[in-house]
């Protein structure tokens, strides 16, 4: 099988099964996806606290509970982006797809904009792709790559700003607040930055979901597995 070693484009077969993503690749995604979950939902309702439960406060420690596991998920996300940044370096070619599209290779923009074309309906099939397609890599690194990110500085600095200005947390991420200005802007920045990366994963699971169905290759199964298969024939 003849494969585009920039853009990861299958020009010629025979088709024959790849493998794409390493495990440790995969187990990141997984732990991703359930430390979003949990981040996303104690986030919004920190953001939007809950009424008053009634009785002795002494008896209840509800929205402490909700902000405990916010930063255990919090931390979990911050270290296992770490743990894929460093992956990136050592893993191979699909692991530093959303951290460094080769946007200087002319074939890699053909193949975005005929991905482009696909997902506008203006092409009938698909190209066939090794790894993430251009539109794709393009869209993890600018929305879940740069969001994860920004969320990840400004939520470190608002778990700093807890300890007061000349602790070592502060001495670390302060240069946050002074940037954006004051910690009530880096809290919007930061909240809005939820509701980005809550909309990357909803096309995100969309577009992948489409693409199982619609392309002449595997993706649920390929961030289970590793191994990416084909449907059909090869082309021309």
């Amino acid at each position: 099988m003849r494969v585009n070693p920039v853009s990861g484009q299958v020009l010629a077969g025979p088709l024959e099964p790849v493998y794409v993503y390493e495990a440790p690749v995969r187990l990141w995604h997984w732990v991703m996806v359930v430390a979003m979950l949990f981040l996303m939902g104690t986030g919004y309702m920190i953001g939007r606290p809950p009424p008053s439960i009634g009785g002795e406060a002494t008896f209840h420690y509800f929205f402490g509970y909700i902000r405990m596991i916010h930063f255990i998920a919090a931390m979990v996300f911050a270290v296992a982006f770490a743990v894929r940044v460093y992956w990136a370096f050592v893993g191979n070619h699909s692991s530093r797809a959303i951290f460094l599209p080769p946007v200087w290779n002319l074939s890699w923009w053909r193949g975005l904009f005929s991905q482009l074309g696909y997902y506008l309906f203006l092409k009938k099939e698909s190209e066939r792709w090794v790894g993430h397609n251009p539109l794709a890599q393009l869209a993890m690194f600018a929305m879940y790559t740069l969001g994860s990110l920004f969320i990840i500085i400004t939520g470190l600095a608002l778990y700093a700003e807890a300890w007061g200005w000349g602790t070592w947390p502060m001495n670390i991420m302060g240069w946050v607040f002074v940037v954006f200005g004051d910690p009530q802007m880096v809290r919007t920045l930061h909240r809005l930055t939820m509701w980005y990366l809550l909309l990357f994963a909803v096309i995100h699971v969309y577009m992948v979901f489409r693409e199982d169905i619609m392309s002449g290759q595997s993706v649920v199964g390929t961030m289970i597995s590793g191994i990416r298969t084909w449907k059909g024939a090869p082309r021309a």
